[in-house]
């Protein structure tokens, strides 16, 4: 049975979600430019941002499959780091973490989640869009003169 747990001072893996972290974003790597921000993150940083944002992990007992943070905006709730462990994906992690998120949207008075995905990505565009997201935006990242990546939102019920 897979439990969704916040992330708080009592966690300590921080090393072993970077690796989860890191491992599903590596098919990212060689495909997206620029390279993906998860290549900056450190277990320091990870439990930094978990303190500053709101996170949540996916586990099967002590197995962690996935993860997810939230930071509320004015009007939204910003979804990063949707991460699922690429022996699990498929299997309703990400789904759970997304449903969490929206609980803590309707609980925070927020209408809607936002996200922003890589403009190469069109799977996972697709998957946002079979979960309710659609695509509102589009951008370039510093120093690019091309989209590099879009803004897809969830309108809550």
């Amino acid at each position: 049975m897979t439990a969704i747990v916040r992330l708080g001072p009592d966690f300590s893996r921080w090393e072993d979600l970077l690796a989860l972290i890191l491992g599903a974003f590596a098919y990212m790597d060689g495909v997206i430019d620029p390279p993906s921000s998860a290549h900056r993150l450190t277990p320091i940083s990870l439990a930094t941002k978990a303190q500053a944002e709101i996170a949540y992990a996916a586990m099967e007992g002590q197995t962690l499959l996935g993860c997810i943070f939230c930071r509320p905006e004015a009007g939204s709730l910003y979804i990063g780091k949707l991460a699922v462990a690429p022996g699990f994906q498929g299997r309703g992690a990400g789904r759970l973490l997304l449903e969490m998120a929206e609980q803590l949207a309707r609980e925070l008075g927020l209408p809607e989640l936002r996200l922003e995905t890589r403009v190469e990505l069109t799977g996972n565009h697709a998957a946002f869009a079979r979960w309710g997201f659609v695509r509102t935006g589009e951008y370039a990242h510093p120093g690019f003169d091309r989209i590099t990546a879009i803004e897809m939102r969830k309108r809550l019920s």
